[in-house]
């Protein structure tokens, strides 16, 4: 596997509502969990769109993992401007990891048209991977089930990897365990 798309929740499906949640810290562990074997196994690139949430989080552990692994980030938004509507602390940092991405390219020119351009996104995405990773749980799979659908349709079963409920409990309780003060 060269290729893999990263997609999961947008911040509100799983109520986050704030950067500096302490909920963004264990999905980040858990998303760094997932990349670690695969980058070691020979994964050359993640690609998202990146949209909040899952996404943008996956860049920025992209970017940690940079430092000690040779993996690139390519970002392919929908439409140009995607980040217009979103609260100004997000599109700072959505600014801020495109300017910092290995590759940029929106998919179409121009703001948005249509819901046709999410849907030729997910398409897209799963054509240019070779395996996809998402956060989700499958009984509220939320915005993320359109992607999924198309990964299923496109990818073989055993190329689409989740990150569920229970691999956050796992990361969450292994934080936890790490820290010394847990033992007193």
């Amino acid at each position: 596997m060269k290729i893999l798309t990263v997609t999961g929740y947008k911040p509100m499906e799983i109520n986050i509502f704030n950067e500096e949640d302490e909920r963004v810290t264990y999905v980040k562990a858990a998303i760094k969990k997932r990349l670690i074997p695969m980058i070691e196994e020979g994964l050359e690139w993640v690609i998202l769109s990146g949209q909040m949430g899952v996404e943008m989080w996956t860049a920025e552990v992209i970017f940690d993992l940079q430092d000690n692994y040779d993996v690139q980030l390519g970002i392919f938004p929908p439409f140009e401007n995607q980040d217009s509507r979103w609260p100004e602390p997000l599109q700072e940092k959505y600014q801020s990891i495109v300017a910092t991405a290995d590759f940029y390219k929106p998919l179409y020119q121009g703001d948005y048209r249509g819901a046709y351009q999410f849907k030729a996104k997910n398409l897209w995405l799963a054509d240019k991977s070779d395996a996809c990773l998402l956060l989700m749980d499958q009984e509220y799979p939320g915005s993320t089930r359109f992607f999924y659908e198309i990964a299923k349709r496109y990818l073989p079963n055993h190329a689409i990897y989740t990150i569920t409920p229970t691999d956050l409990d796992d990361v969450v309780e292994e934080i936890r365990m790490a820290n010394p003060d847990y033992w007193m």
